[in-house]
């Protein structure tokens, strides 16, 4: 399963990182140069929730924005108890 939100669809996006010496102009330097410039990927926050999906609960992978946003509805707690056992043994 890749690394993609279940409702709003962000993923892994590729980018640039830009390496820079010298000081501004402004500031009384020559200029700022660029010395770099490397790839690298823009990873959103993705999280593994359970979520009621079409009446059943499963595990999607989704972003912290669509949590925060109300998109994900979470299962109800369970009111489980185990069965106690008979007094008869």
């Amino acid at each position: 399963m890749s690394r993609e939100c279940f409702f709003t669809g962000k993923k892994t996006r590729a980018g640039r990182s830009i390496a820079r010496r010298g000081k501004a102009k402004y500031l009384g330097g020559v200029g700022i140069k660029t010395t770099g410039i490397t790839k690298r990927k823009f990873k959103p926050n993705i999280q593994t929730v359970k979520a009621v999906v079409n009446g059943k609960v499963c595990r999607i992978k989704v972003s912290a924005k669509a949590i925060k946003m109300g998109l994900v509805q979470k299962p109800q707690k369970r009111n489980y108890k185990p069965a106690e056992q008979s007094a008869a043994e």
